[in-house]
């Protein structure tokens, strides 16, 4: 008996240790909260604030999107490799500036600078054996005595040798301010500018009024996908500033197309609005400004 307790006595700290060593339950109670895992670097979220992004809201569209940011709307859904511009999500971050930081896609227009010149060889007869070279490196910087050089080495080798052709810059970004306003209808405003109410001015008319294009530029967009806006025309003047002709009955210009000042883009209208107007609005880097501070005074 005495061995058995005595072996007792041994065995059960032994056991009480190996109990010790069992996982126990967790609860949580209310306790300080566990470690937040880290970030997925590069991760985006509806709440992100980054700069140049825009989030996605209940009734947006990406054509409103785009004219709230001073943007083309093709561009943008090309920054966020939208296929149709009409699938987009609340809640959805969306770029609104070029990925690149750059300015905005500005106005083509023919520049007085110098460019890269580019030498087109005269066609040759078929019924000689001569033939031309394209000077080698095909383009060379400009200067004159480079135009010199290629026009007495085409001289050279055929009386028919052209003049050496200069092409304007494709998309040459042009002063923010650059840009002479007209008045784009002969109406009289019957509607004021009021910020948070009014984005621009309506002008009253007749339906079929020419509406014209209040300064020279590129159609950024044509058709009615602006709720509130019937039939309308926005022209982007410059990196700064676009502009916007609402309600149009008819519309004379597309996408990409370039006018001149006081050119006829539309003809006037009632589309979403309750008698014939045009409304119109200038945008100052997609900010709605009070157009009647940039036309001339009446």
């Amino acid at each position: 008996m005495n061995a058995t307790r005595l072996m007792l006595v041994v065995l059960l700290p032994i056991f009480g240790g190996c109990a010790s060593h069992a996982p126990a339950p967790v609860e949580d109670r209310g306790g300080a909260p566990a470690a937040a895992k880290p970030a997925v670097p590069g991760a985006v979220t509806a709440t992100d604030p980054r700069a140049g992004f825009y989030t996605v809201k209940k009734g947006d569209t990406l054509y409103s999107i785009a004219l709230d940011n001073g943007q083309d709307y093709k561009d943008v859904a090309a920054w966020n490799y939208l296929e149709n511009p009409n699938l987009i999500k609340v809640g959805q971050p969306l770029r609104v500036t070029p990925p690149d930081g750059g300015a905005p896609i500005a106005v083509t227009r023919p520049v007085t600078s110098s460019g890269p010149v580019e030498i087109k060889p005269a066609p040759v007869s078929a019924n000689t054996d001569s033939f031309k070279r394209e000077p080698k490196g095909g383009k060379q910087a400009y200067s004159d005595e480079a135009l010199a050089r290629a026009r007495h080495g085409e001289a050279s080798e055929t009386p028919e040798a052209k003049p050496a052709e200069v092409k304007p810059a494709e998309k040459p970004v042009l002063a923010g301010d650059e840009v002479e306003w007209m008045w784009p209808a002969n109406g009289k405003p019957i509607t004021p500018f009021a910020e948070g109410s009014s984005k621009g001015v309506d002008i009253a008319g007749k339906a079929g009024d020419p509406v014209l294009a209040a300064a020279g530029g590129v159609v950024s967009y044509a058709g009615a996908g602006l709720r509130g806006y019937g039939n309308l025309v926005v022209l982007r003047h410059n990196a700064t500033y676009l502009s916007v002709y609402a309600h149009n009955s008819k519309i004379l210009v597309k996408e990409k197309q370039a006018v001149a000042k006081g050119q006829k883009i539309a003809e006037m209208g009632s589309t979403d609005a309750e008698s014939p107007r045009l409304h119109f609005e200038i945008r100052r880097l997609g900010k709605p400004a009070d157009p009647q501070k940039f036309l001339p005074a009446r």
